[in-house]
C-alpha cells in the first residue's frame, strides 16, 4: 500500500502509517530497527532496494532521506516536506518512508527524522555515497547507535580511510571492511592450522580498492609482519599471500567468484568466495550493533603509512608496504617506487639522510679552504 503525502509533517506521516499497517491487516508493529538512509534523488532507488532486501532478515522501518535545497534562491527559502508511505509490497514485513525535503528544511533533516523513529528500537545511519567527515558528530549520526559509510564511492578511498580513522567513534563502520568478512575467515581458517611462523604477507587487489588497504592493514595488525600490497586488474580483492618457512599460503581469487586455498604439504581445495552486493553487506552489519572493535583496531592501526601511487600495470609496483609492530628490522634502503613504511617516497625528491648532508657540509667547507689557498 501506497501513500503519498505533499506539503506534510512528521504528525501527518505517523498516522498514515498506522492507516497503511490496519489497512494491510497488521496493526502490530513488528520491527527490530530504524534504517535510515540519508542519499540524492539520483542514487536513492539502488540505496533503497538494497535495504529492502536486508529488510527480509532484519524487519525495520526505513526511512530514506532525500534533500533537495533547490538552486534558486527563491526555492531555498521555502520549507516543504513531501512524503511517500510504503506498506506491505516490496516492503517485506517493514514499512519504508521516503521524505524529501525541500529548501531550507535539507539542512535540518533530524527534524523531520526524530519523530518518525521506532520507540524503544536501535537507529542505524547510513550513507550510500557521500558521508559526512564525521559521522558521529553529524545530527542524523547522533541519533544511531551504528553508522554506515562506504570509502569505495568517495573519489579517493584511501583519504577516506584516513579519514575515517582520524575521526572514529564506536559505533562506526564501512562497508569497505564488510566485503573483506570471508577474506578474513578463511585466511584466520587457514591459519588455525599447524604452519611454520609467517614472514611476510602480500595483498593483491585492483588499484584504489580500500578493501585490500584494509586487508592489509588487519594483516599487519593480527600478525606483526611487513605485507605488501600489489595492484592486480581485479575484479576485486584478486589474491592473500603469507610466506612461511615452509612455503607460501595463498588465498587466489581470479574470477570474483570461486577461490583457490593452496598450504604447504596439503592438497589445493576450492573455496566459494564471490562477490556480494549492497543488500547482502547491509544484512550482515544489521545483524550486530555493537561497536566492532576489530575494524577500529584495523583502521586505526596506520593509515598513514598507505601507499599513495597507483601502478598503471598489473604487478608493476606495489602502492606501500604496511609494516607489522613486531616485524624484522628493515633494509637499509627501499626504492622511490615502493614507498616508505610511512607511504612517503625516498629518492627523487625525498629528504637527504643526516650522514650524507654531513658529507656534503664537509666536502664544501674543504673546497672553500682550499680555494682560499
Amino acid at each position: 500500500m501506497n501513500i503519498d503525502l505533499t506539503d506534510t509533517t512528521s504528525s501527518q506521516i505517523n498516522s498514515a502509517l498506522v492507516r497503511a499497517r490496519r489497512a494491510s491487516g497488521t496493526p502490530a508493529v513488528g520491527m527490530v530497527l530504524t534504517l535510515v538512509i540519508v542519499t540524492d534523488e539520483g542514487n536513492h532507488y539502488d540505496a533503497l532496494k538494497a535495504a529492502s532486501e536486508a529488510s527480509k532478515e532484519h524487519p525495520s522501518r526505513i526511512l530514506v532521506v532525500i534533500r533537495r535545497p533547490g538552486r534558486s534562491p527563491r526555492d531555498r527559502k521555502i520549507a516543504r516536506l513531501d512524503a511517500e508511505v510504503r506498506v506491505g509490497g516490496e516492503s517485506n514485513t517493514g514499512e519504508t518512508v521516503l521524505l524529501r525535503l525541500h529548501g531550507e528544511l535539507a539542512s535540518h533533516a533530524h527534524s523531520a527524522v526524530l519523530p518518525l523513529l521506532l520507540p524503544d528500537a536501535p537507529v542505524v545511519v547510513w550513507w550510500p555515497e557521500d558521508a559526512p567527515e564525521h559521522p558521529s558528530d553529524d545530527l542524523l549520526g547522533q541519533l544511531a547507535a551504528r553508522r554506515i559509510t562506504d570509502a569505495q564511492a568517495t573519489e579517493d578511498p584511501v583519504a577516506t580511510l584516513a579519514l575515517r580513522a582520524g575521526t572514529y567513534t564506536p559505533g562506526d563502520t564501512d562497508l569497505a571492511w564488510t566485503r573483506i568478512t570471508p577474506w578474513r575467515s578463511v585466511l584466520a581458517a587457514a591459519l588455525d592450522q599447524k604452519h611454520a611462523p609467517i614472514t611476510s604477507a602480500s595483498v593483491e587487489g585492483e588499484a584504489y580498492n580500500p578493501s585490500s588497504e584494509l586487508l592489509a592493514l588487519w594483516l599487519a595488525d593480527r600478525l606483526g609482519v611487513p605485507v605488501e600490497r600489489t595492484v592486480s586488474d581485479g575484479p576485486g580483492l584478486t589474491a592473500v599471500r603469507l610466506e612461511t618457512a615452509d612455503g607460501t599460503i595463498c588465498l587466489d581469487r581470479a574470477d570474483g567468484s570461486l577461490a583457490e586455498l593452496a598450504m604447504p604439504g596439503q592438497p589445493d581445495r576450492h573455496v566459494a568466495l564471490h562477490r556480494r552486493d549492497t543488500a547482502e553487506l547491509i544484512a550482515e552489519e544489521l545483524r550486530r550493533l555493537d561497536p566492532d572493535e576489530t575494524y577500529a583496531a584495523a583502521v586505526k592501526y596506520g593509515v598513514q603509512r598507505l601507499g599513495s601511487g597507483a601502478p598503471a600495470t598489473k604487478g608493476a609496483a606495489r602502492t606501500g608496504a604496511v609494516r607489522g609492530q613486531s616485524a624484522a628490522p628493515a633494509a637499509p634502503a627501499e626504492t622511490a617506487s615502493q614507498g616508505t613504511s610511512d607511504g612517503s617516497p625516498e629518492g627523487e625528491g625525498g629528504a637527504e639522510s643526516p650522514a650524507k648532508s654531513g658529507k656534503k657540509k664537509a666536502s664544501s667547507a674543504t673546497a672553500r679552504k682550499a680555494s682560499s689557498t
